[in-house]
């Protein structure tokens, strides 16, 4: 009449099942289980009480093992049954098919006993007087009901021990014969019907909330493991699998956050080297591929101490919890990652990087000064050692304030009282006699002093005023032109900022229009790094400018990108060769090159003028070498305009 289950045996194994471990929500029968044990030992108390009752009532009239042995047997079995059942188990770790295996179990025992315990009752019905009859007839009612409603949480185990009980009850009465009897067997079995109907409908209550709370806890996880995506997707790049910008400096304030107590860490800031070229030449899906492979190397080096982020095209963040040396270390480290060749369709490539460390707190107590002078480092390394790690240092942080005291001054300049220009000549180099002059910016700040013209330039490009400062200095030479004596040149020198604005193009075309001067005079210089970025555009500036009667010059030609097919390409009609071939007209092989060169320029039609001109000797082998036209100091130094026409025209005297 009761269940039997083993549960002295609980899993421990943690893989198989389908329990959330994380949510609590169980599934149904792991919840059956852990319901009906907490019902289970009432039940056997029921089932021991009334056994105890039936046999101390039947002690005088029945056998003594009857009445006293075999109830003792069955009350123990309860009795260690309950003390199974109560024993503490991890709920947390029963698991489905365990479960599901002990309901299996508890139905077969509440089928066996309610043999053994129906059977042993109708026995006792032997004996007695009527009192005893009514008292069997009792126990096997109140003892079912008490059964039934303690397994709510396993309606078969119910239904199969009021059957079988009733069941065997109503034969037992039908057999004996009396009216009595039948009637009260059928009463009790009718009453055991309407109690499993009202069981059945609160077993459906229970799945059914118990499904609810399924669906429920699906949603709830569903929308968890969406905003997890969302997450994920809000701070991973879409490209690479990296953390992205977001991410980045969001860990970088969580570090920062800690206070000064925290552990030193470093941050750094990766570039890729000669990447452009690789996007142009094989194009942009290529260069996705290439970014693709070079992060997921670089996902390898992340962990909990390190986070190395994409901060957006070919530029990543790097940050590691520890002091600078294992940031260098692991800067070396990456890099040679990076470094290593890349198969892309047919080809391999390679491609270096530059890193710019920055450590807390020595660098900065903010997350916007740390990454400045982290990305002041790179700049550093590309400019100065490209390949290479630069760690941010006292000498950076004084170029730095240079700069913002630099930066602070061109912002509140008045350029067009502060910029001066000073020209140097062109001569021809057999007579000495002017053909030219090459403009050059001096700007002499009331608050800084002298600034030179390769600060000032790379000053205003940072600032956004590369076209003002550049018209600035355009407006002075065409005041200066008119001073020129006929049939000379001036040459203007334009920055790369210069021909990829074309704001800066169309300002610089109309100021030739309506200054009025013979355009064909003035000779508009760019060096090859102009080039690089964009060959297109720059060719077409330059065909602009061409358009409107001035001549193009390329300036410091040798040391850069140029080639033979990009001297025809371009229009180009003079070529300045760079001053560092100066120093090689003392030795024959450099003699060698300069002829080469030289040839190369008069097989194209190109004027071609020597820079760099610094001893006697130089000039000499110059003019041997076929040079016509020279600059340099030992020409004469830049001066402004006035003055050196006075000095060439004593010299004339």
């Amino acid at each position: 009449m009761a269940s039997k289950a083993d549960v002295a045996a609980t899993p421990h194994s943690a893989g198989g099942g389908s329990l959330d471990r994380g949510s609590g929500q169980r599934p149904l029968p792991v919840e059956q289980f852990l319901r009906l044990r907490k019902q289970l030992p009432p039940m056997y108390l029921i089932l021991t009480m009334n056994a105890a009752a039936l046999a101390y009532t039947h002690h005088a009239a029945a056998p003594l093992w009857l009445s006293l042995w075999l109830p003792i047997v069955l009350i123990g079995a309860c009795a260690v049954r309950v003390m199974q059942w109560m024993r503490p188990i991890d709920e947390s770790r029963i698991e489905e098919p365990y479960a599901m295996r002990m309901l299996r179990r508890t139905e077969v025992m509440a089928t066996l006993l309610s043999v053994l315990f129906v059977s042993w009752a109708l026995a006792l019905d032997q004996y007695g007087n009527g009192d005893q009859h009514g008292h069997v007839t009792v126990f096997v009612a109140i003892t079912v009901m008490g059964c039934i409603f303690c397994l709510t949480y396993l309606p078969r185990a119910a239904h199969l021990v009021c059957y079988v009980v009733l069941g065997v009850f109503l034969t037992y009465c039908l057999a004996r014969g009396t009216v009595t009897m039948a009637s009260m067997a059928l009463n009790i079995l009718m009453v055991g019907v309407v109690v499993l109907k009202v069981l059945r409908d609160s077993y459906g209550s229970f799945t059914a909330l118990e499904e609810s709370q399924a669906a429920l806890h699906h949603e709830r996880t569903q929308a968890h493991h969406l905003a997890e995506e969302n997450a994920r997707l809000a701070h991973s790049d879409p490209l690479t699998g990296l953390p992205n910008r977001r991410y980045f400096f969001a860990r970088l304030d969580a570090l920062l956050a800690r206070g000064d107590q925290a552990q030193p860490f470093a941050i750094g800031v990766i570039d890729l080297d000669q990447f452009k070229p690789i996007n142009d030449v094989h194009g942009h899906a290529q260069g996705d591929r290439l970014l693709q492979v070079i992060g997921e190397r670089l996902q390898r080096a992340s962990g909990p101490d390190a986070v190395i982020a994409r901060l957006g095209g070919d530029e990543f963040g790097l940050i590691i919890e520890g002091p600078m040396e294992a940031a260098e270390a692991m800067g070396a480290w990456l890099c040679g990652r990076v470094q290593e060749p890349v198969p892309l369709g047919d080809t391999v490539v390679s491609v270096g990087c530059s890193v710019g460390l920055a450590a807390w707190p020595e660098a900065g107590a903010s997350a916007h000064d740390l990454f400045d002078r982290a990305d002041f480092a790179l700049y550093h390394a590309k400019k100065a050692r490209r390949g290479g790690i630069v760690r941010f240092s006292s000498e950076l942080e004084r170029i730095i304030r240079s700069e913002q005291a630099l930066e602070a001054a061109l912002q509140s300049a008045d350029l067009k009282r502060e910029l001066t220009m000073v020209y140097q000549p062109i001569v021809r180099t057999r007579s000495m006699a002017m053909v030219g002059v090459e403009a050059l910016a001096r700007w002499e700040s009331p608050t800084i002093g002298a600034v030179a013209a390769e600060l000032l330039f790379a000053t205003a490009e940072r600032l956004g005023m590369a076209r003002t400062v550049t018209l600035a200095a355009f407006e002075r030479v065409l005041g200066d032109f008119a001073q020129l004596p006929a049939g000379q040149r001036l040459s203007f020198n334009l920055a790369p900022t210069d021909i990829a604005d074309p704001g800066t193009v169309a300002a610089l075309i109309d100021r030739i229009a309506s200054s009025g001067i013979d355009a064909s005079r003035l000779v508009l210089e760019i060096t090859e790094t102009s080039l690089i970025d964009d060959f297109a555009g720059a060719r077409a500036a330059l065909e602009k400018l061409r358009g409107c009667g001035a001549k193009i010059a390329l300036d410091d030609f040798g040391t850069g990108y140029s080639s033979l097919s990009t001297l025809h390409m371009l229009p180009i009609d003079i070529i300045k060769i760079d001053r560092s071939f100066a120093v090689r007209l003392d030795d024959g092989e450099g003699r060698r090159l300069v002829r080469a060169i030289f040839n190369l320029t008069r097989s194209l039609r190109l004027e071609c003028v020597f820079e760099g001109i610094e001893t006697e000797m130089q000039l000499m082998e110059a003019t041997l070498a076929g040079f016509h036209y020279a600059q340099g100091y030992f020409i004469e130094r830049p001066v402004a305009l006035d003055t050196l026409l006075e000095r060439r025209a004593a010299r004339a005297a």
